[in-house]
């Protein structure tokens, strides 16, 4: 799909926005692509972040997932607003093992109150990748008062 942006410094104001999310300098997640409708996250493996069999846990590759959706509505929101995730369904296809994990937001709807953007993370390791979490996310475009 192509998505024209409402503010032409669309890119500029996701990465200051995602500079500012201490959850994702936490875990070590970096924003690698900005681009209309759509965003990536990549994530290192760290053993700090898996769960008692070694895979990383559920809620760190759901939460990097989560962000790109919601980053990737952010991109088609107006200058002055803010976007906010009201509901996601994750389905976890395999363990999240892996040297690395990016996590790709895109839009598929972008409304003006709501967009639907669908997510996957994949988990690499050497030249080879695999589906580790699909989502489909509804986001709020929130606009000052």
């Amino acid at each position: 799909m192509s998505f024209v942006p409402k503010d032409p410094d669309f890119e500029r104001r996701v990465r200051a926005s995602f500079g500012r999310q201490a959850a994702m300098h936490t875990i070590g997640a970096t924003l690698e692509l900005v681009k209309p409708g759509e965003v990536e996250i990549h994530l290192p493996y760290d053993a700090r972040l898996t769960q008692q069999n070694g895979y990383v846990h559920a809620g760190i590759v759901t939460m990097i997932v989560d962000s790109a959706c919601g980053y990737a509505a952010y991109t088609l929101a107006p200058a002055d607003a803010d976007v906010l995730t009201v509901e996601y369904k994750a389905n976890f296809m395999s363990p999240a093992k892996g040297e690395s994990f990016v996590a790709t937001g895109r839009v598929l709807k972008a409304g003006r109150t709501l967009t639907v953007c669908q997510g996957e993370v994949r988990a690499r390791n050497g030249g080879s990748s695999a589906v580790v979490v699909a989502m489909l996310a509804t986001i709020m475009i929130l606009r000052p008062a």
